[in-house]
C-alpha cells in the first residue's frame, strides 16, 4: 500500500459496507471500514461526519484512457488526502505530486450504508486544467455534507501536458490522448455510480460543481457523451472562458511537442521515457510557436486543454451553449462582481475625476456613455468600482444564459456575487473564487479572504443553503433566506444578486456588458 502523504496548502486563484447489526464495523483504530469495488478502505471521523481520503478509482498509463484501479487485499487506509497531478506551481510542494498514484478522490459523509440515498456533490477544483488539486482545504466538504446530510466527492485528475497533450495523428491507440484528463473525471464518475450507495449516497443524483477551471470542466462534461447519465445535475461558477481547441489545432500541437523534443512521430512511444519538465518546456515552446504568449484578460484558452473531436467531445462549452445531450440537467450558473480584474479598491482616496481619466483612455468620448450605464446597473457605485468591474466571464456568462434559457427544457437559475471582502490585505472586492468558501459554508477556512465576521457567516449561511437545496431538488430556492428566485430567461434575465441584502435582479448589467463588448 503506498505511503501516506499529509497535504495542507491554500490554492490562488476547487460497495458494500460491513455490518455489525446496523453499524458499520470499524478497524482497531475505531475507524469506519467501507468495501468498494476495488477492496475495503478504512477512514475517519469528526464531528460526525465520515471522511475517507486518498480513494483510487483509476490507473492510467502515459496519456492513454483510464481504467479500473488495481485491487487490494486486507484493510487500505484512507485517512490523508492523496498525491495530486504533477504540475509546474509554488504552492505545491514535488514531493505530493505524482504521475501514476494520483488517480484518487475524497469523500465526505452523514452516514454508511444506513439505508438513507443522500444526493451527492461532486467538486470539480480549478486552475484551468493545467494546475491545481481536490485537496484545498476551502474545498473540504465536511460542512457541507453536515449541514446540508449530502455526500460530497472532490476529485484529483490527469492537468496540462500530461492530461491533454494530442498524439492521435502518430497512431490510432492515442486516439483519446487529447482528452484523457477528462476521462478522468469520467471514471471518477463511473466510480460515484458504482460504490457511492455505501457511502449513504443515491448514485442516481449526482451534482457536479466547480469553480473557475472547475466550472469549464462542469462545462466540458455536458458536451460528453461518456459522461451522459452519470450526473444529474450542475453548478458552474465563474467557469465560462472559451476553450478553442479543436482536434486539428491540438493535433498540430502534438507534432510541434513532438518535433522540439527531437521524435519521430513513428517514435511517439519514446515519450514514456521524458521527464516531465522535459514535456512542460517542450510544450510550452510549442504553444508560443503557435499562437503566442495568451494576453492578460483573454476570454479564450490554447493550449493543453479539451479537444472538441465530435467523438469524446461534441462540442466546446459555453460556445454559446453545450451538447444537446445535457438539454435535460438542471443548471446553475453564475460570477462575481470584480473576477480577475486589478482593482482599484486599494485607492481609497481616488477621486471620480481621477476614475474619469482613466477611463478615458479606454473609452475615449464614449467614457459619459459607460459612465451612465454603470450607474444604471450599480446605482451605488464608487469611483473604485467604476476602474473594477469584471469584464471577462461576465460577457461570456451572460451568452452562455442566453442559450441556455433558450433550450426551455430544464431549469436553469442565474447568480452574481456582488459581495466584496472586507479583508484589507485582499483590495480585491468581490474576486475570482470569493464564491467558493461562502457557498462551501467554509468561512473559517478562508478568513484571509472572507474575513470571519457575522456578515460573512450569514451570507455563507444563505450562499450554502442555495447549493445543498439546488443539489437536492434542482431548485436554489431558500424560504425564509433569500427572495423568490425565478429560473432565468433572456426576456427577465432573472439573477440572484448575493450582497449583505440578497436580492433578484433583471438583466441588471446587459447594457452594461454589450457596450463593453462592442469597445
Amino acid at each position: 500500500m503506498r505511503p501516506l502523504i499529509n497535504l495542507i496548502f491554500i490554492c490562488s486563484i476547487t460497495v458494500g459496507f460491513c455490518f455489525s447489526g446496523c453499524n458499520p464495523q470499524t478497524d482497531q483504530s475505531q475507524n469506519p471500514v467501507v468495501k468498494t469495488s476495488s477492496g475495503t478502505i478504512s477512514g475517519s471521523i469528526s464531528d460526525s461526519i465520515f471522511a475517507f481520503k486518498g480513494i483510487p478509482y483509476a490507473k492510467a498509463e502515459r496519456f492513454m484512457p483510464p481504467q479500473e484501479p488495481d485491487s487490494w487485499s486486507g484493510v487500505r487506509e484512507c485517512t490523508e488526502f492523496g498525491p495530486v497531478a504533477k504540475q509546474v506551481v509554488s504552492w505545491i510542494e514535488d514531493s505530493v505530486m505524482d504521475e501514476k498514484d494520483l488517480f484518487n478522490l475524497n469523500v465526505w459523509t452523514q452516514g454508511l450504508s444506513d439505508g438513507k440515498k443522500r444526493p451527492v456533490m461532486v467538486w470539480l477544483h480549478g486552475g484551468g486544467f493545467h494546475v491545481g488539486s481536490s485537496n484545498d482545504p476551502m474545498t473540504y466538504g465536511k460542512a457541507l455534507a453536515k449541514k446540508g446530510d449530502v455526500v460530497f466527492v472532490s476529485v484529483n485528475h490527469r492537468l496540462n501536458i500530461l492530461g491533454f497533450l494530442d498524439l492521435s495523428a502518430t497512431d490510432e491507440k492515442y486516439a483519446q490522448s487529447a482528452n484523457v484528463g477528462m476521462l478522468d473525471i469520467v471514471k471518477a464518475l463511473e466510480w460515484v455510480n458504482k460504490n457511492i450507495e455505501n457511502f449513504g449516497g443515491n448514485p442516481s443524483d449526482v451534482t457536479i460543481l466547480g469553480e473557475s477551471g472547475g466550472g469549464g470542466k462542469v462545462g466540458t462534461l455536458m458536451c460528453m457523451p461518456a459522461a451522459d447519465g452519470l450526473f444529474h445535475k450542475a453548478i458552474i461558477q465563474s467557469g465560462t472562458l472559451l476553450n478553442v481547441m479543436t482536434k486539428e489545432q491540438s493535433q498540430a500541437l502534438g507534432l510541434a511537442v513532438l518535433e522540439n523534443l527531437g521524435i519521430s512521430p513513428d517514435e511517439v512511444e519514446k515519450l514514456d521515457t521524458v521527464s516531465y519538465l522535459n514535456l512542460v518546456n517542450a510544450g510550452n515552446e510549442a504553444i508560443q510557436k503557435i499562437s503566442g504568449p495568451r494576453k492578460p484578460g483573454s476570454a479564450t484558452m490554447f493550449g493543453f486543454a479539451p479537444s472538441a473531436d465530435g467523438v469524446v467531445l461534441l462540442q466546446q462549452p459555453f460556445s454559446p451553449g453545450f451538447a444537446d445531450i445535457s438539454n435535460d440537467i438542471p443548471l446553475m450558473m453564475g460570477t462575481t462582481l470584480n473576477e480577475l480584474m486589478r482593482t482599484a479598491y486599494g485607492e481609497k482616496d481616488l477621486t471620480m475625476e481621477q476614475a474619469k481619466e482613466r477611463l478615458e483612455k479606454i473609452y475615449g468620448d464614449k467614457t459619459d456613455q459607460y459612465i451612465e450605464l454603470f450607474a444604471k446597473a450599480y446605482p451605488d457605485y464608487s469611483p473604485q468600482d467604476l476602474l473594477s468591474i469584471d469584464t471577462v466571464f461576465r460577457p461570456f456568462t451572460i451568452r452562455t444564459a442566453d442559450a441556455r434559457a433558450s433550450k426551455e427544457s430544464a431549469p436553469f437559475y442565474a447568480y452574481f456575487l456582488a459581495w466584496k471582502s472586507p479583508v484589507d490585505s485582499a483590495s480585491r472586492g468581490s474576486f475570482h473564487g470569493l464564491d467558493i468558501p461562502l457557498a462551501f459554508n467554509n468561512v473559517d477556512l478562508r478568513p484571509d479572504w472572507t474575513g470571519n465576521s457575522e456578515e460573512a457567516w450569514e451570507l455563507a449561511d444563505k450562499m450554502s443553503s442555495a447549493w445543498l437545496n439546488f443539489a437536492k431538488t434542482g431548485n436554489p430556492n431558500v424560504e425564509g433566506q433569500l427572495p423568490e428566485w425565478e429560473p432565468y430567461k433572456v426576456e427577465n434575465g432573472a439573477t440572484m444578486y448575493f450582497d449583505n441584502e440578497c436580492r433578484i435582479v433583471n438583466n441588471h448589467d446587459r447594457e452594461l456588458m454589450d457596450f463593453i463588448k462592442a469597445q
